[in-house]
């Protein structure tokens, strides 16, 4: 077959062309191809053909070589493979640098036309007759060996080889030496996916290609933690509803969980051909109404598919809901208050007509939220104009944003419209007390003055525009005492004594002829008395404003000749002790025992012709008007009484009374709260004085100082003294007993601090002082019969360490009391003690049957004559006395009270019943018995559940069920405590019971201080914490914040320790970290919760940790922090003297600036140091 057809007749091949001559047949002769083959031509057409498409459209040379070397024979020779090699180089250089390619020259072609020519005539010189599948082969076989023998090869160059080939390339790259890392062009920008083996299995293969820088900087980003912000907003949606497609209501199937990102498209219907509209604008536009019961199905699904969604339409649905409780009903005020504290959750959850993305982005503002409460409350006084919550709330939320002028002015027009309403004068004396720009003490206390003026003007009836509101007259007086504490707590000690003095007075020494007036009347008539210089509550030979009154209608008093008691005055040289000590520590010195002695008003002695231009401190002297306008009228009996057991716990007298809860925060200053006073040694009787945390008049010590003296200087203790004198004048029988009974506590407290400081020889002289008060209290005709002042002088000679002496005590008033047996509540209260102190003596329970407790117990239960303990008590009359204890406290259970006097005194005999019982149970059967003694009792006082006691004790006979249930519990965790002591006991019953105690009565301190005590030797703090985290939640108290605080600290300071000790190499047995940060934390959210913003002891607390930890600078700015919530407590700027030294100066100026009690200037002060 002819290589061209048209020339067939010229070059057939095997037969000689006739009428051709010799020449013409050589010139032809290339036309002629002995070794063509039609089969081989179509196939290597084909191969051409599948190379061609594979290879760029831009390199047409590429492929026309190829071609072309396919056309030239089976084989090529080296020379032709180096020639072509080195033309694809040069021809990817020019590629690399975007030149265009030139075409071939003619030398190219016409060289690859004479190798053509040259191999065409050897393969026709050899002749032979070879196969040409053979040939092929051998081309083949050839083409391979070249690909190994060369560095380089091009894929055109070879066919058979172009699905699986790679290429090996040897040559180093020096640039590796130079940089730290491969060039990036070298790098791939692919990525397999697979375990599979390069080359085994091309389904199994799968390449990444990285489109873009953007994705590719996303890949090499960290991943984010869980406090980043889109972390946060991860965390704070809601879960995925999981649901079956095709039956929910079917039980049996299993429930097939949606996957969030999916890449398949979602269902598309002729109205929704994006799938972009949610289902109700898709039933919507197909012209459908907007069943709810129709599209549930489809809601869930969209649900599912979009967690936003579910959350949008929760949140939408709680909005109408809220909308339209206050649209039906504007005069319900929880609705709208709930209304507002639902903007909360709200501004926490994402957008609500907001698409997916635009959630992402939204940024949630603090001020957004404001507005938005601002305009609800707005909208809800539109509604209820004259109701004062909303205009409260109103104000609160305007604190925020508004500037302390704006708020100042209204607060003002706040209280102009409702003069009447005592509440609202609280926040407002609150709200200015606490404003550092604006603070002054002695505007703050006109302020107090005009409240009190207005509320008895209103309890009067001279303001005629506004009615008296309930409860005004108790308010009236918390708000007095609340003013009292503010002095005191600014310095002007003398100030709140008068104060205090003056409605003393006023209450319970008022002239019969003044008694019809109203306030401001009496007031007038009260002035003379005042300014007559007369003695007054307190002072030796006070006879009061009555008396005064009778003796001025007779003309005047007789001139009585005083006492010559000369008593040693201070010399004011002698108060600088050690000048070598630093000036900040003198003048702390100075400033502190000044305090101590000169908390009493000056008054000028008449005896020695004194004027009141003698006094040096013209601060000393208080005047008519600082006190005239908060002299209010106390007509209840119970309040008068508060009024008294107030002043005596104001002078550090340890009362039953508590401070109102009103402003039971803002006066705890005194780091007192934590002292768990004897609670080691006793945990039977350990001492529980109410009120702990407050600091009485006179002692305003630093954190680090704490108390430098007990009780109080001489000129203190006299006024103390003769201030009793008086109150037993005013009172007789049972209420006499009580201030006696206040008094002995007040002498046994002071007992304890000796203790408790371990002074020897000052307790020696106290304990001679505090029994000689005793005896003479328990002569008087009216207290011989007294079984609870009996009993206190017995605790005392026992606290002393005359046991023998205390216990003849207790025998002869136990011989005293008659045979009143369990239904004496005195006699009870009288036979637990002693029994509880003989208990505290046991070492073990071995022999407990046979101790002197058991029989004190056991006559109890007789009701017979006492007769002293002489040896082991019979066990006839032991099961005798169970019995007996058994009826006794079922009877208590289901008796009637009368009256509410006679209540309290159930309550109190209950109390006691049961702790005789438990004991006696303990000490002749065991622990078990004895606590469920207690727990049965506490189970039929109260409810199962703190959030359940609506009316419980409402069937039962003891009315007055918390403070007994209150007190059983305390009996049940202390006996406890004690049996751990002793004994081998596990910890988890008294936890248990503290726990359930602590979540009922969170701001007992006690119960407080026992929990703290059993935790800090626990190895795991993490049940405390929780415990701890729980109950700040579900309560206002601050105690569990402060007691929060105070176990954290413990731990620290035993890690401390232990780290610390000398003991060479040391393995850590409490891997605890963070616990600095942690304490930080605790204190930063108990300041801002609402009763710890006004706190001055949690601020001294958070400034005395950070001083200790040495964070100098942060220090400061807590202090000034501090002075922005709590601007009047002296204390504060005493305890910033002590941590900042250097800036004792600019303490000293801020607290003249406002008006804060410095009693000794910086001036007096170096004329002292330079005499």
């Amino acid at each position: 077959m002819a290589l061209f057809p048209a020339f067939a007749g010229v070059a057939e091949p095997g037969e000689p062309p006739a009428g051709s001559s010799e020449g013409s047949r050589k010139e032809l002769d290339w036309l002629s191809n002995p070794s063509f083959s039609t089969e081989e031509a179509l196939l290597l057409h084909q191969r051409t053909a599948d190379v061609a498409n594979l290879l760029p459209e831009k390199s047409p040379i590429i492929s026309r070589a190829t071609s072309r070397s396919e056309l030239s024979g089976e084989s090529d020779t080296d020379g032709s493979l180096k020639q072509s090699s080195k033309k694809r180089k040069k021809k990817k250089k020019k590629h690399h640098h975007y030149k265009k390619t030139k075409k071939r020259t003619k030398g190219d072609s016409s060289s690859s036309d004479s190798d053509l020519d040259t191999k065409h005539t050897k393969d026709k010189v050899a002749g032979s007759g070879r196969n040409h599948e053979k040939e092929a082969a051998a081309s083949l076989d050839k083409k391979t060996s070249n690909l190994t023998s060369n560095r380089s090869v091009w894929l055109d160059d070879i066919q058979a080889f172009t699905a699986d080939t790679f290429r090996v390339d040897k040559k180093p790259d020096p640039a590796n030496w130079a940089y730290k890392s491969l060039y990036r062009g070298d790098i791939a920008r692919y990525k397999r996916r697979g375990e599979s083996c390069l080359g085994i299995d091309a389904k199994k293969q799968c390449i990444t290609w990285d489109s873009s820088a953007s994705k590719r900087k996303q890949l090499q980003s960290r991943p984010e933690r869980y406090f980043t912000k889109n972390s946060v907003k991860l965390l704070n949606t809601h879960g995925i509803r999981i649901c079956n497609k095709s039956s929910p209501s079917d039980p049996a199937t299993l429930l097939s969980v949606f996957q969030m990102e999916t890449d398949e498209p979602s269902d598309t219907t002729e109205v929704n051909p994006l799938g972009i509209y949610d289902p109700s604008t898709t039933v919507w536009l197909q012209g459908k109404g907007c069943k709810e019961a129709d599209h549930e199905p489809v809601n869930t699904q969209q649900t599912v598919e979009e967690p936003g969604i579910n959350i949008n339409s929760t949140l939408i649905t709680k909005v109408e809901e809220h909308n339209k409780k206050v649209r039906e009903n504007p005069r319900d005020i929880n609705a709208w208050m709930e209304f507002v504290s639902f903007q909360d959750e709200l501004m926490r959850g994402p957008g609500l007509y907001a698409s997916k993305g635009e959630q992402e982005v939204r940024r949630k503002s603090l001020k957004l939220v404001l507005e938005k409460k601002l305009a609800i409350l707005e909208r809800a006084i539109e509604s209820n104009p004259s109701n004062v919550e909303l205009k409260l709330a109103r104000l609160k939320v305007c604190t925020e944003f508004w500037e302390p002028p704006a708020l100042v002015k209204e607060w003002q027009k706040l209280i102009f419209l409702h003069p009447n309403n005592p509440e609202l004068w609280k926040k407002y004396l609150l709200f200015c007390q606490s404003q550092f720009t604006t603070f002054s003490v002695s505007k703050i206390n006109s302020l107090y003055g005009k409240c009190l003026t207005t509320l008895a003007a209103v309890q009067d009836g001279s303001m005629v525009s506004h009615p008296l509101l309930p409860g005004t007259e108790e308010a009236m007086l918390a708000i007095f005492l609340q003013q009292c504490h503010f002095l005191r707590q600014a310095g002007h000690s003398e100030k709140a004594v008068s104060l205090f003095q003056a409605l003393i007075d006023f209450t319970f020494f008022k002239p019969d002829s003044v008694k019809d007036l109203p306030t401001r009347g009496q007031v007038e008539f009260f002035e003379p008395f005042w300014d007559s210089g007369e003695p007054r509550i307190g002072e030796k030979g006070a006879r009061g404003w009555k008396a005064w009154m009778h003796q001025q209608e007779k003309g005047g008093w007789i001139a009585l000749k005083p006492d010559d008691d000369e008593e040693e005055e201070i010399d004011d040289d002698q108060e600088i002790k050690d000048k070598t000590l630093p000036k900040w520590h003198i003048w702390l010195d100075i400033e502190y025992s000044r305090e101590a002695r000169q908390w009493l008003p000056w008054r000028p002695d008449k005896t020695k012709k004194e004027t009141e231009e003698d006094c040096e401190d013209p601060e000393r002297q208080v005047l008519f008007d600082d006190l005239g306008p908060s002299l209010i009228q106390l007509s209840n009996p119970d309040l008068q009484r508060q009024l008294l057991y107030s002043f005596l716990q104001f002078l550090g007298v340890p009362c039953t009374t508590k401070l109102f809860p009103s402003n039971l925060y803002i006066a705890m200053d005194e780091n007192t709260i934590f002292d768990s006073v004897l609670a080691d040694e006793q945990p039977l009787t350990c001492v529980d004085f109410p009120l702990s945390g407050f600091s009485s008049i006179g002692h305003m010590d630093t954190m680090r100082r704490g108390r430098h003296h007990v009780g109080h200087y001489r000129e203190g203790e006299e006024f103390i003294q003769n201030v009793f004198h008086v109150l037993f004048q005013l009172f007789s029988g049972k209420e006499k007993a009580n201030l006696a009974i206040c008094w002995l506590q007040y002498e046994i407290s002071k007992v304890v601090q000796c203790l408790q400081t371990k002074n020897k020889k000052q307790l020696k002289a106290q304990g001679r002082k505090s029994k000689k008060l005793a005896k003479n209290l328990l002569k008087a005709p009216d207290n011989r019969n007294q079984l609870s002042l009996w009993k206190l002088y017995a605790y005392l000679e026992w606290l002393l360490g005359n046991i023998d002496d205390a216990r003849k005590v207790f025998d002869t008033a136990l011989c005293t009391a008659g045979t009143g047996g369990l239904k004496s509540p005195q006699l009870c209260s009288l036979t637990l003690l002693y029994a509880q102190l003989e208990v505290e003596l046991l070492e073990s329970l071995e022999g407990a049957v046979t101790s002197r407790a058991v029989h004190i117990l056991t006559k109890l239960a007789e009701s017979g004559p006492y007769v002293p303990y002489s040896g082991q008590v019979l066990s006839v009359n032991v099961l005798k006395a169970r019995k007996t204890y058994d009826h006794a406290l079922q009877d208590s259970l289901s008796k009637t009270p009368a009256s509410d006097q006679d209540q309290v005194s159930d309550a109190n005999q209950l109390v006691n019943l049961v702790g005789c019982y438990a004991l006696f149970q303990y000490l002749t059967v065991g622990i078990d018995a004895a606590v469920l003694i207690c727990a049965q009792t506490a189970e039929k006082l109260g409810a199962p559940a703190p959030q359940k006691q609506e009316n419980p004790g409402e069937n039962l006979g003891i009315q007055n069920f918390p403070a007994a249930l209150e007190a059983v519990t305390m009996l049940h965790t202390n006996l406890l405590r004690f049996h751990m002591s002793i004994s081998v006991y596990p910890l988890n019953p008294l936890r248990e019971a503290l726990t359930e105690a602590l979540k009922r009565y969170p701001s007992n301190q006690s119960l407080w201080r026992s929990y703290i005590h059993i935790q800090r030797k626990s190895h795991s703090a993490s049940k405390a914490r929780r415990f701890f985290d729980g109950v700040t939640r579900s309560t206002d108290s601050l105690e569990p914040w402060l007691f929060a605080i105070r176990a954290e600290q413990m731990r620290k300071n035993l890690i401390e320790n232990v780290q610390r000790a000398d003991a060479g190499e040391i393995h850590s047995t409490i891997p605890e970290t963070g616990l600095t940060n942690r304490i930080v934390a605790l204190f930063e959210h108990a300041v801002q919760s609402e009763n710890g913003a006004h706190c001055p002891l949690l601020w001294r607390m958070y400034l005395n940790f950070l001083a200790s930890q040495g964070k100098k600078e942060k220090s400061k700015g807590l202090f000034y922090k501090a002075l922005q919530n709590c601007p009047w407590a002296k204390v504060l700027y005493m305890d910033a003297v002590e941590h900042f030294p250097d800036q004792l100066q600019e303490t000293l100026d801020l607290m003249t600036e406002k008006e804060l009690r410095v009693r000794v200037p910086m001036e007096e002060l170096e004329l002292l140091l330079e005499v």
